[in-house]
């Protein structure tokens, strides 16, 4: 049944694109709902995520969940903690969501965070 849906079949080229091109990198995961914005940095070689950021977190809760502004901020975490984990160099994965708006300015704040993608 999953077959049928246009985001499965798309979050599975996107997915099959990254293994091609990742190496040895990290990937940068996001997901997006309609109140919130995940991402998180995985090690697949490992199976661990070693850094993640939302905007389920307590200092962010105060703001609204689901607006560029916030995906925004979520980017400048993820990237800061994910220089702190020691990694500068991921794959940016955005799952079956189209490259805009959110998941846009969060890839864009991850950048000016100093990751590499």
């Amino acid at each position: 049944m999953a077959r049928f849906n246009p985001f499965e079949k798309r979050r599975q080229r996107v997915r099959a694109s990254l293994r091609a091109r990742a190496g040895d990198r990290a990937r940068l995961s996001v997901h997006r709902s309609g109140r919130h914005i995940y991402a998180q940095v995985i090690l697949d070689s490992e199976g661990k995520t070693v850094a993640a950021a939302s905007t389920l977190e307590k200092e962010a809760r105060a703001k609204t969940g689901a607006t560029v502004a916030s995906a925004q901020d979520v980017g400048r975490k993820i990237a800061e903690r994910a220089k702190a984990a020691g990694i500068t160099r991921v794959v940016f994965d955005r799952g079956g969501f189209l490259f805009h708006g959110r998941v846009k300015a969060l890839a864009d704040a991850a950048r000016e965070g100093g990751l590499e993608f």
